[in-house]
């Protein structure tokens, strides 16, 4: 991949230090949310357990493969810090939400989405220190899940208390892919057998089989939320589909090619904007255009998407890859030394005044694909 070499050592000399430096807050031990387009860290009344969550994972991905050593102990005090706070953070099962700038629950919610990824952070941070615990904590956390947020119908529900009676694909996508870093972590048949039951969620109730498009909201028991053609669909979903079910097979699951080509041949057909070659935020299940806007993560998954895809023979992938990394790039210019645009427009400009610390999990996660297929195909 062309853009590979310039994209590691974007992460590797900027990305990655300036979130393990400026972006970790070292007197409360836990990482910043957002900083601005100075690289300064910007004051919120809340801290979210999902944010800190994906940068455990992320920054244990980068110091398990040589990337950023520097952040080992950041991984280490911020999971503690975690763990103290957030779990059974109001004395009850599960974890709170979100905390204030002293420590207190700020949100009692149980959210399924920052669920997912504290089990997701558990799993690397076990493959970076070796600690039981960590594993031990994920088990509970899971049971947790089981019980706090059970639903009628299959799958979790969205959050407890729940502000609505919708039901997304989102926190149940990152739930599989946590249990699937989990069981590769473990390879334990208790941690697949959960990733069973979440495919075969998906390829039940998520995937419309007349489009092939994953939709991303549902009624309570998981029928389309709108009429046909109204239904939304986010094209980096489908991407992010693609390559967490190809996760899947890798790991010994059956998903016929037929519903993982139809995900990205969707993604691809519908979501890329013609005129910039950028991926649209989302898109109705009859392909028409939704949201025109253009996210950072959407052209990471993309990568991901498309370098399994080359994996798996598929003609042009490998160019399309390079293409979308490209694209990924343009929303890190060299200015922001490290940080990202995170929305844009057409133009390229900024939707928003800030850098949101959750885009790296993202990024990386597209840059460890790359170059773990760059590396198979020099060994091969």
């Amino acid at each position: 991949m062309k853009s590979l070499a310039y994209a590691k050592a974007w992460a590797t000399e900027a990305a990655l230090p300036l979130w393990a430096e400026t972006g970790f807050d070292r007197q409360r031990g836990l990482f910043h949310e957002r900083l601005d387009f100075d690289r300064q860290p910007i004051a919120l009344p809340a801290t979210r357990l999902m944010v800190q969550a994906r940068q455990i994972a992320t920054f244990s991905r980068a110091s398990l493969r040589g990337w950023h050593k520097g952040a080992d102990e950041a991984v280490v005090t911020c999971l503690a810090n975690v763990e103290r706070l957030y779990h059974r953070g109001d004395g009850h099962p599960g974890w709170i939400f979100s905390i204030d700038a002293d420590g207190k629950p700020a949100s009692r919610v149980r959210d399924l989405y920052a669920h997912a990824f504290i089990v997701y952070a558990l799993a690397w941070s076990h493959r970076l220190t070796g600690d039981p615990h960590a594993v031990r904590l994920a088990d509970e956390t899971l049971a947790e899940i089981d019980v706090v947020l059970a639903a009628p119908h299959g799958g979790f529900l969205d959050a407890a208390p729940s502000a609505d009676p919708t039901r997304r694909q989102n926190p149940h996508m990152h739930l599989l892919e946590a249990v699937l870093a989990l069981y590769e972590t473990t390879g334990r048949a208790r941690d697949f057998a959960r990733a069973d039951a979440l495919v075969k969620l998906a390829l039940e109730r998520m995937i419309d089989p007349e489009s092939g498009a994953l939709l991303e909201d549902f009624s309570p028991d998981w029928k389309p939320l709108l009429p046909r053609g109204e239904n939304r669909v986010e094209p980096g979903h489908q991407f992010e589909w693609y390559w967490l079910l190809g996760e899947y097979r890798r790991l010994g699951g059956i998903v016929p090619e037929s519903v993982t080509d139809r995900l990205l041949m969707f993604g691809l057909d519908h979501g890329l904007d013609q005129s910039t070659g950028l991926i649209v935020d989302a898109v109705t299940d009859s392909g028409s255009v939704m949201i025109p806007s253009f996210r950072s993560w959407p052209h990471a998954e993309g990568v991901k998407a498309l370098v399994t895809a080359t994996r798996e023979g598929q003609p042009g992938a490998a160019e399309m890859a390079d293409h979308l990394m490209a694209s990924l790039l343009t929303f890190a210019p060299d200015s922001l030394e490290g940080g990202w645009m995170d929305r844009i427009e057409a133009d390229g400009t900024p939707l928003v005044d800030h850098m949101p610390a959750s885009t790296l999990y993202h990024v990386m996660g597209a840059l460890f694909e790359a170059e773990d297929a760059a590396t198979s195909k020099a060994a091969g």
